[in-house]
Formats: structure tokens, sequence, C-alpha cells
């Protein structure tokens, strides 16, 4: 091709944010563009094995044991869990900044490394998904690409539920606590970041009424991740350098056969993910697999990276990772907790949720299954046995609910984000 541009992809390092990247660098790779991933060195031969180029970078000093990818992630949700019984205005001290606050620190941390790599590969675009700003990006002059592929709630407006509260849209009584106690315990922290981005090359972060940016917009493009059946009404439309690609879903790599003997019983199928940092809370997998173990239905389990503690019952099966977008079109309900990405690509082949919110956007993306009735919030650690079960009963029951999903699916197959998001790259890409 012979106006093939070199494209780097620098996605946080997690498996949701990764993924979404490899499913658009997928179609740019197809049209023989050269796409190079920026990983956490934990991630090192991961996007190798999907037949891209790796630069390796650390967010923090090398670790004393060999890692496994996320691992610093793992660790930190682990250590943490007792947070997210607590309310979410609890979690903003207690979580929500401290989290920042690492975040932030990684951000420094790889400042050096970031802008060596951009000038080893001088790319005609670099495309982020991350929710902190690396200065390095903009300081390179190459054009950057912001991907938002949290909830939208991360893209501030008055009509919008504070970031990670799980607030409703309805009743905003509760929105000015909210905000009060962010500007608390986040104000200096976004301060001290911003001063570092200004002095590094960033031309600065916002903090306004709805609380602070700890990344800025791109002046080029910025796309999104949420499908417009639960997208927010805005106050304030979003800039003209904002495209909503709805859902991104990655190529399955693998196919995925349901074992025989489950093929053999009767029941509907039920997908359990908590995702890869989720699933880390071994107590509360535990939980789950040994109720709907006393359900008729079948059940397909992602145990996440600590597999060998969870023990599975005989009317399911699963593996510590599963290849889940060739699971997804399979099944007829998904239990998750509520990670962007796994939301979306639900919608994309039209499944109803349940989900059990954490931490961080997962909250918000419960709400608003919940109150757009897609699906429903449970109280992820307080919720009764028979209230999860009478969930499932009930969403696999709804025949509104079934054909309102499919003509969602329908729409998004026709015009997919990965090809969406493709095209508005490439364009930023051959204008460089």
């Amino acid at each position: 091709m012979s106006d093939a541009r070199t494209i780097v992809f620098f996605p946080e390092g997690a498996f949701g944010p990764t993924n979404n990247c490899v499913g658009i660098g997928q179609v740019l790779r197809a049209r023989g563009h050269r796409v190079v991933f920026v990983v956490e060195q934990s991630f090192a031969g991961t996007l190798e094995a999907k037949g891209f180029e790796e630069r390796l970078m650390r967010l923090g000093p090398k670790p004393e044991v060999e890692e496994v990818p996320g691992q610093f992630w793992i660790d930190f949700i682990r250590d943490t869990a007792p947070v997210f019984r607590k309310p979410t205005i609890v979690q903003l001290e207690e979580f929500i900044a401290p989290t920042w606050g690492a975040l932030i620190e990684g951000a420094k941390y790889v400042d050096t490394r970031l802008a060596a790599i951009i000038d080893e590969l001088a790319p005609d675009a670099i495309v982020e998904d991350n929710v902190v700003a690396f200065p390095a990006l903009a300081a390179s002059g190459r054009p950057w690409i912001r991907i938002a592929s949290c909830s939208p709630a991360e893209l501030k407006d008055p009509a919008v539920p504070p970031f990670s509260s799980g607030l409703t849209t309805a009743d905003q009584r509760d929105w000015p606590a909210f905000l009060a106690e962010v500007e608390r315990t986040h104000l200096d922290l976004w301060g001290d970041f911003d001063a570092f981005c200004r002095a590094h090359g960033e031309t600065g972060l916002r903090y306004g009424p709805q609380g602070p940016d700890f990344i800025a917009e791109s002046p080029w493009l910025n796309l999104y991740l949420y499908p417009a059946e639960v997208d927010y009404a805005r106050q304030r439309p979003l800039a003209p350098t904002w495209h909503r690609l709805e859902s991104s879903v990655r190529a399955a790599e693998a196919t995925w056969e349901l074992p025989e003997h489950l093929r053999e019983r009767d029941g509907a199928l039920i997908y359990l993910s908590l995702g890869s940092l989720g699933s880390a809370d071994v107590g509360l997998m535990q939980r789950l697999v040994d109720l709907l173990a006393t359900t008729e239905h079948r059940v397909i389990v992602s145990k996440g990276p600590l597999a060998d503690q969870i023990t599975l019952h005989d009317n399911q099966t699963g593996e510590g990772f599963l290849p889940q977008p060739a699971i997804l079109p399979q099944v007829d309900l998904v239990i998750t907790h509520g990670g962007n990405n796994t939301v979306t690509e639900c919608f994309h082949h039209g499944k109803p949720l349940i989900v059990l919110p954490l931490f961080w956007d997962q909250v918000d993306n419960a709400q608003r299954i919940d109150e757009t009735g897609f699906g429903r919030r449970l109280p992820t650690y307080d919720f009764r046995d028979e209230e999860l079960t009478d969930a499932i009963d009930e969403l696999l029951a709804d025949e509104a609910l079934r054909s309102r999903l499919a003509a969602v699916s329908a729409r998004l197959q026709t015009n997919p984000g990965t090809v969406r998001a493709a095209d508005l790259i490439e364009r930023v890409a051959r204008s460089a």
C-alpha cells in the first residue's frame, strides 16, 4: 500500500482498553498500515501474538517477581476490595482518589520513555485509550487521538451524573454533595498533575463545575463508546471533534464450543464475567458460582487470574480467560461487573445484562442499564439470592426486551464502530 501510515496505539494497561484498540488496529492493519502497540512490560508478547509490533514500557520500577498482564491493577484491586462495599461517595477518598494518584504517578514515570518511543517510531498518528494525560504525546507535535472507552459520564456535563457516582439522572439531589466531596479529595491531586502536564508539553487540564479532567480533549479527534439508546442527553453538545462509535467489537480470534456435558442439558445459557480485575475477588466469584449452581441454567464462567481458587459445578464450565467475542453471540444473558467494553459488546450482540458493579465507571454503567430498562443493577455484595435468580428469570422471559435488543444489535452490527474508528483515524494520519 503506497500510502501506508504508521499508527501507534497506546492503551491503558488493562484488558478492556487494550482489546478495544485491538479491534480498531485489526481493521487498520488489514488496510496495509503499520500498527504498533505501546504496552506495559507485563503485556509483552500478547500483542505480538495477535500480529502487531510492540514497544514496551513501565509505569513504575521493575518488580522483584515476574508479572502477568495487568498485574499491578490486579494487586491494587485485591488489596482495596473492602472499599467496594462502601457508598460511592466514601469510595472517593478511599479508592477513587488513590487510583487517580496511581495512574498519575505512572504517567509521570513513563514520560521520558514514551517520548523516546515516539521519536523512534515517528508515527503519523498516535491513538491513546487512557483516562489520564501523557504529556509526551502532546509534546511530540504529532497528531494524537483520544479514545474514551469508559462510560461517557467521564465527559462532564451539567445534565450527566458525576463520574463514578452511580447516581441517577432523574434525581439530582445527591449530586452537589458528591461533587463537593470530589473537590475535597481531588483538587490538590489535580492541581499537581496539571502543573506537571504544563511543564512537560501539555496545554493544561480543566477543572469545571462537574469536577476534574485528568486528560484533555485532542484537538484532532476524540472517540467514545456507548450505544445511542443508553447514552446521556446533554445540556451542552460535545465538540465537533467527538464521534460516538457506539460499539467497537474486535473480531473473534478463536472459536469456542460449549462442552458436551452442557450441550446435553436444558436451560438458558448464562455468561458470568466480572472482568480480569473484578474476578480477583474470589469470595464474590465463588458466591455467584455457587448460587448459579442452584438454578436450572447452564453457566460459562470467566474465572480470571485466580482461576485455580474458584470451584465450578456440574452445570458450569469455565477457564481463567475465555474468548469473549466468540462466546457472547451464543449466550442468552450476561452477568457482568459493568466494564464498558463488556457492556457495549452485549449491546452489539443483543444480550440483556445483570450488572454487579465494583468501582470506577462500572457503577455509572450499571445505573444507566437499569434506568433505561436494558437490564438490572444489583448491590454487588448485599443482594439477596432470590434477587439474582428472580432477575435472571424475569429478563429471560421478557420478549419485548429481547426484541428491543435485537433491533439495537442489528443497527450496531450494520455499522461497526471498529470500521468507523479506522476511517476517522486514517483521515487524521493521512493529513499529517
